[in-house]
């Protein structure tokens, strides 16, 4: 990306922080703080994803037997199944459909795949009126925008945005102001448009290949009007929506509510096996009772492959197809909820899944427009309803993306590298940040040197404008004496206690070295005979930047060194939250099952091995005695592999006046705040922390993880310390 492309990200995202990241942020607020609730209150809540997910893994396995049952299904209920290619195979058949009826107007429900393929452009160019019966597809239908969310598609907008819309686009005789007036007029505009129309079109959440049903779960009754009152239907649903019968349909219903707007179930769950009669009347004879509908009512499936049925055979982009187009992904996401989807999303999709839809349905150009919003921080993961590794496929895409070639070379330092060059497709940017053990090693064996060449204004200008290493951002200082060079002539006691080996990640290797030194004068207090394994990086910096070659061979080697260790009965220990998640969690995908299982099973949170020892009887009174009070934000990846807890236990345990923060993301999120195109919406996502912990002036800023750290200190421009410093004897 050249500088001039940064900076036009860093105008459109301040852009939408500006015009739509308040309504993003507050509707998305709503939403994750329901299905907390929810999901908390329902004890099934865990099980019900487990089994969504086998349903899904067997039904996409099964897809092309279920299709022809489908088929089966749909004909002997006197409808037509149609499978289309792509998007101009699905347009071309719902064309022909739409002209065999001689139909002037269609009236349609809310459907993303309708939105992927275009449907409305294409007949609006046939000249057929095409009206969207959804409140919030009608609202960007007036406005001529594309969705912001794959649920509430207008959630970037106000009720205040919508009234002035409205009101100059409908020019009322008294203006729209309230949510009720806004909703009383769409409801009874589009009531005379779906009674008038030819020709209704759906959308189907979930289609029961036994009997050809669909399923229409909706929060509005404008779907079943809208499928059952023209004559002709036409339903419009990915292939990957097949599911084999009702009896698997329970879960699915249970979940999308729940996982997308924090409600207990949705308004509306509509089972219809069309075509279905329905009562109408005759508007030529209104004073006529109602009466059974016509019995030619036609009915058209049109399931689309556009790509699913080459995702299926791609394992890392196989579980894409699992989605049930919830949008919880996002909105647990805190870039998502700051910006929105119309700079998290692409030609169709938005958050954290839209990657795996736009790489597989509008391929990998699509997906590189805002694949680098998922930091990786993996809430999505625990979030969504059916377990998908959304950071992992965000992760391939960016590696492909990428082209993986030659990631781990610093030949940008010889050959004097511009923004514009790629070597083997892998730009500047992600180089430096890929590689940044690499950099960290030459910083620390130049400093000072290093520190003060890099405050001047000249260098700094250069790193943003080849590197987009945001001139406001302060960098890392880097420490002449490595944690490496400390222990080795560190005098450490003889203790008979568990035998523990600490991993020296590059930042506490080299620049963040206090906590390394703090966390094996504690361990050795408390009885721990402790050692230090080789310092490499684990493969957390270039798995971050989608370098998934350069990250694997990292994790090869990390492993076989701390392996060693555990062979021999020691415990690993890791101070850095991001390398103890990539053990436990994304190593898997690195490794084989065994290797991957065994270290994952061996490492431990620094605080949360504090915590087992001191529970298993080691003297508490060997630690520092609390001071001052404390500010605590602990790591966003501490939170999603559940190990968060052990500190604030130790703390409060220890007797430290402690408050701390429920804000899920810092906003640092690694590179991505040092990057100039996100500085600003990095920043937006840290006024969140900032608010929370400004009235703690009197307290000492505390936090986990190296990304916390630094975004802490330059939203307060204050130290910030690790919690294993507070604990730790002199």
């Amino acid at each position: 990306m050249s500088l001039e492309e940064r900076r036009a990200k860093a105008r459109h995202i301040r852009h939408l922080l500006e015009t739509e990241g308040r309504a993003i942020r507050e509707n998305t607020t709503v939403f994750n703080e329901d299905r907390y609730e929810v999901s908390e209150s329902f004890d099934g809540y865990e099980g019900l994803r487990s089994r969504a997910r086998r349903i899904k893994e067997d039904a996409i396995d099964r897809l092309p037997e279920l299709i022809d049952r489908l088929r089966e299904s749909v004909e002997a209920n006197g409808g037509e199944l149609y499978v289309a290619d792509d998007a101009a195979d699905a347009n071309r058949y719902i064309e022909a459909v739409v002209d065999d009826e001689d139909a002037d107007t269609v009236v349609k429900s809310k459907s993303m795949t309708t939105e992927e393929l275009d449907v409305n452009d294409h007949l609006e160019a046939a000249g057929v009126d095409v009206w969207e019966t959804d409140l919030g597809e009608f609202v960007l239908q007036v406005a001529d925008e594309s969705p912001s969310h794959l649920v509430g598609p207008s959630l970037h907008r106000s009720q205040e945005d919508v009234a002035r819309l409205f009101n100059e686009r409908f020019d009322p005789d008294e203006p729209f102001e309230t949510a009720e007036e806004l909703t009383a007029f769409a409801r009874d505009y589009l009531g005379t448009r779906i009674r008038s129309a030819d020709v209704g079109m759906t959308g189907a959440n979930f289609v029961l290949a036994d009997s050809g049903t669909i399923t229409l779960v909706t929060n509005e009754g404008n779907a079943r009007k809208t499928a059952v009152t023209p004559n002709t239907h036409i339903a419009v649903a990915g292939v990957e929506k097949v599911i084999p019968s009702a009896d698997e349909l329970q879960p699915f219903v249970e979940l999308i509510a729940k996982a997308a707007t924090g409600q207990p179930i949705s308004q509306y769950v509509t089972m219809l096996t069309p075509p279905v009669e329905s009562p109408t009347i005759d508007f030529s004879r209104p004073t006529e009772p109602l009466g059974s509908g016509d019995d030619d009512r036609a009915f058209h499936l049109v399931l689309v492959d556009n790509g699913r049925m080459a995702m299926r055979d791609d394992d890392q982009l196989r579980e894409t197809l699992y989605c049930i187009r919830c949008g919880a992904c996002a909105n647990s996401c805190a870039n998502f909820q700051h910006v929105g989807g119309h700079a998290f999303g692409g030609e169709t999709y938005t958050g954290g899944i839209a990657t795996g839809w736009e790489a597989g349905v509008h391929g990998q150009d699509s997906a590189a427009t805002f694949n680098d919003f998922c930091t990786g921080c993996s809430r999505c993961a625990d979030a969504c309803p059916v377990k998908i590794d959304i950071p992992w496929i965000n992760t391939v895409v960016r590696d492909r993306i990428n082209r993986e070639s030659d990631e781990d070379a610093f030949d940008f330092l010889v050959e004097g590298l511009t923004p514009d060059a790629e070597p083997g497709g892998l730009d500047a940017q992600k180089r430096l940040f890929g590689n940044f053990g690499t950099l960290a090693r030459v910083g620390s064996a130049t400093a000072p040197l290093s520190t003060r060449l890099a405050e001047l204004g000249p260098v700094r200008s250069a790193m943003e404008r080849f590197f987009g290493v945001d001139a406001r951002r302060d960098l890392p200082t880097f420490e002449r004496e490595t944690f490496a060079d400390w222990f080795a002539a560190h005098d450490s006691p003889d203790n008979d206690g568990r035998e523990v080996v600490v991993y020296p990640d590059a930042y506490t290797n080299y620049v963040l070295v206090n906590r390394g030194k703090a966390a094996v004068r504690t361990l050795e207090a408390l009885g721990a005979q402790v050692e230090l394994a080789a310092p490499q990086e684990s493969g957390r910096a270039p798995l971050s930047q989608g370098m998934i070659r350069t990250a694997t061979r990292r994790a090869s080697e990390v492993s076989a060194d701390l392996t060693t260790y555990i062979d021999d009965g020691f415990d690993v220990v890791v101070i850095e939250p991001s390398d103890l998640a990539a053990f436990r969690r994304e190593y898997g995908k690195l490794l084989d099952g065994e290797t991957h299982e065994r270290l994952a099973g061996n490492s431990y949170d620094v605080m949360e091995y504090v915590y087992g020892l001191l529970n298993t009887g080691a003297d508490a009174s060997v630690l520092a005695e609390p001071s001052e009070p404390l500010a605590y934000h602990s790591h966003c990846q501490q939170r999603t592999i559940g190990v968060e807890t052990y500190t604030e236990a130790v703390l409060t345990d220890l007797g430290f006046d402690l408050i701390t923060s429920d804000v899920e993301c810092c906003g640092m999120a690694g590179s991505f705040g040092y990057k100039s195109e996100y500085y600003e919406l990095s920043m937006d996502v840290g006024s969140d922390l900032e608010a929370q912990f400004a009235d703690a002036t009197d307290r000492t800023l505390v936090a986990s993880g190296t990304s916390c750290t630094e975004q802490l200190g330059d939203l307060f421009e204050r130290d910030v310390v690790h919690p294993v410093e507070l604990i730790a004897p002199e």
